[in-house]
């Protein structure tokens, strides 16, 4: 644990009566920080700096334009570790139908371009978010090709996993070289499973831990097929608002490979079999 009583003096919260370690995922250390009269909720990156909370502040903050998400209360560091400090959420239960409508309020938040303003390269998969004009050029060359030479790295890779590779490549590169096939750049929060969604107690449904970038809102919702937690109510809501475009099961497996892949590289061979499931569909 990195947090003490020394180096809770220099955080810019007055008053702070108590700060003890909550659950928060395996990424950072996660504390429940309490005053006299409020309740926190601290991320901490040991060793990382402010940097590594910078593209989560910013992921927030495009978020919330159509999105109940946590509120940024402040973020710096102390020593060598960076800190993120929100507000506390009491989270409770709701509707999926209206957690679909706020995915897809947020995928109608479009751009000219696919990418970000900034790089994420201090996280364990570092991303690359140059912007691009084509779609194709930004997942192949910044998402997948990227994953595929980090798993080389990781001795994670094989003569069968970079043949079917290849032509899972150029059949994502023929089919969106297809002018009929145009996407349109949408903000995604760009790590959506269901462990970083929820809704308030009063049941409001909220975006948290965004990774977001501008891209095909598919990947999005490739995501939530991945590990479960959405039922059928969350796509008729999504549906209500921005119908997802025939032929997505067709596309479905190019943009899971993307997860999967991420997963393979941070977890090894628990997930070789999910990728190479997907592989050999081409």
């Amino acid at each position: 644990m990195t947090v003490n009583s020394e180096w809770i003096t220099h955080l810019p919260i007055k008053g702070i009566k108590s700060v003890s370690p909550v659950s928060g995922g395996d990424i950072n250390e996660s504390y429940c920080v309490k005053t006299s009269q409020k309740k926190y909720f601290m991320k901490v990156q040991p060793n990382r700096g402010k940097g590594f909370f910078a593209h989560e502040v910013e992921g927030l903050k495009l978020l919330s334009q159509a999105a109940l998400t946590p509120k940024v209360i402040t973020y710096g560091q102390v020593g060598k570790d960076g800190y993120l400090i929100l507000n506390w959420i009491d989270f409770g239960t709701g509707s999926q139908y209206q957690l679909g409508q706020t995915v897809a309020k947020v995928h109608q938040i479009h751009n000219k371009k696919f990418g970000l303003d900034h790089d994420f390269k201090l996280g364990k998969i570092p991303k690359n978010n140059h912007w691009q004009n084509s779609w194709t050029k930004f997942y192949i060359n910044q998402r997948l090709d990227p994953l595929v030479n980090l798993a080389k790295k990781n001795h994670v890779w094989n003569s069968f996993r970079e043949r079917h590779y290849q032509n899972l490549r150029t059949t994502f590169i023929k089919y969106y070289s297809n002018p009929k096939h145009k996407v349109v750049p949408s903000l995604l929060h760009g790590d959506l499973w269901f462990g970083n969604v929820g809704f308030t107690a009063d049941g409001k449904p909220m975006l948290i831990d965004p990774d977001a970038f501008f891209g095909d809102r598919e990947m999005d919702l490739a995501m939530t097929t991945v590990f479960g937690g959405f039922n059928d109510q969350f796509y008729k809501g999504y549906n209500s608002i921005y119908p997802i475009k025939p032929g997505f099961q067709q596309r479905l497996p190019w943009y899971q490979f993307n997860y999967l892949m991420a997963h393979l590289n941070l977890f090894g061979e628990t997930y070789g079999s999910s990728v190479d499931s997907i592989l050999s569909q081409y």
